[in-house]
């Protein structure tokens, strides 16, 4: 026991919860062994002095700190912290001393070494039996492993429901084609369900090397075109980066496109020739794309009535990405011009 140790007479320890009649005869040094055997740190300041002081700590906060005694005792506990810790925190400490209440709160505190834990402090005040105050009783938890578990748990959260937005959007447009595609031949149903699924693994896979950031324009066209005729297709203009969000339905517009060219249009015959060109519009993924097929042997002329290809390429263009999208048929061949507004096609593909 220090020298200058004086009994405060005044001073009650709580009644223990449950203590059979041999434990409550030694409950005072039962009390202190626990103190000082808990594996969990333990500091008593004093509030009379100046700085509420420490004037008691256990071998745990010792060892959590990697303090000594001597570097401890007569310190305010603000010691522990550093660049990093919260100013809000610390308020919130210092109003629960100067209210004389109970308070917990998660701080970044530094050990002796500068090493950074997370502490769940717990403060307590301890009063006399006439209710003036003496000490602060504050116990501490280092959380450290649970927050980076928390952090960890909120990021695959997060992950978790942008993989499933994606998923319900691709499912979505998966749906609408299986529902849509129209064909009397089960072959061709079949045929023209997978190359339309197969048309938005690409764009998927394209996203995927990309980290689903943005993609170049051109990347998305030349991806879909070059599985039909790549060497009768001249594609120019500037780089235009499209938000992820808008590939894979710009990706299906455009295997639409030269689907129907291929089998339809243009480059259904030998003489045919496809040039895409584009231009961006000055928002963020805006663009004006031109898509002229020539070089057909019969005139152009519309057609009746739009095919389901057609029809999901109206919906993609004008619903989900807000642009617009105009058809003229010429007599060499057809001429398209497609204009996407960036920003609204952003937002309004995130809310799809």
């Amino acid at each position: 026991m220090p020298d200058n140790f004086k009994s405060t007479s005044a001073l009650h320890g709580d009644a223990p919860a449950a203590a059979a009649t041999t434990a409550w005869a030694d409950r005072k040094e039962l009390a202190s062994a626990a103190f000082e055997r808990t594996r969990m740190p333990i500091v008593i300041t004093d509030a009379r002095q100046p700085d509420n002081p420490i004037v008691l700590a256990n071998k745990a906060f010792l060892d959590l700190t990697g303090y000594t005694s001597d570097e401890v005792l007569g310190r305010n506990c603000r010691f522990l912290q550093g660049e990093g810790t919260s100013p809000a925190a610390v308020a919130e400490i210092r109003a629960a001393i100067e209210r004389e209440r109970e308070t917990n709160v998660e701080i970044l505190n530094f050990r002796k070494d500068g090493s950074p834990f997370w502490n769940q402090l717990h403060l307590s005040p301890i009063k006399d039996d006439e209710g003036g105050l003496l000490y602060y009783f504050a116990s501490q938890i280092d959380v450290t492993k649970h927050r980076m578990i928390q952090t960890l748990e909120a990021a695959e959260h997060r992950l978790l429901m942008e993989v499933d937005h994606r998923a319900k959007n691709v499912l979505a447009v998966v749906d609408g084609i299986v529902r849509l595609s129209k064909t009397d031949s089960a072959p061709l149903y079949a045929a023209a369900v997978q190359r339309r699924v197969q048309a938005l693994a690409v764009a998927h896979a394209l996203l995927a090397e990309r980290g689903w950031r943005d993609v170049p324009l051109d990347e998305i066209v030349s991806r879909q075109v070059a599985h039909f005729a790549s060497g009768r297709t001249a594609m120019t203009g500037p780089e235009v980066l499209i938000p992820a969000v808008v590939v894979q339905p710009l990706a299906l517009v455009a295997h639409e496109l030269i689907v129907n060219a291929a089998t339809h249009g243009a480059l259904a015959q030998d003489t045919g020739r496809l040039q895409v060109s584009w231009q961006a519009t000055g928002h963020h993924g805006g663009f004006n794309l031109r898509w002229e097929e020539s070089g057909r042997r019969k005139a152009g002329s519309p057609p009746g009535a739009p095919g389901f290809g057609t029809t999901m390429v109206n919906a993609i263009v004008q619903k989900q990405l807000q642009g617009e999208i105009l058809r003229d048929w010429t007599s060499d061949g057809l001429k398209i011009n497609i204009s996407i507004p960036g920003t609204a096609a952003l937002s309004t593909a995130k809310g799809a």
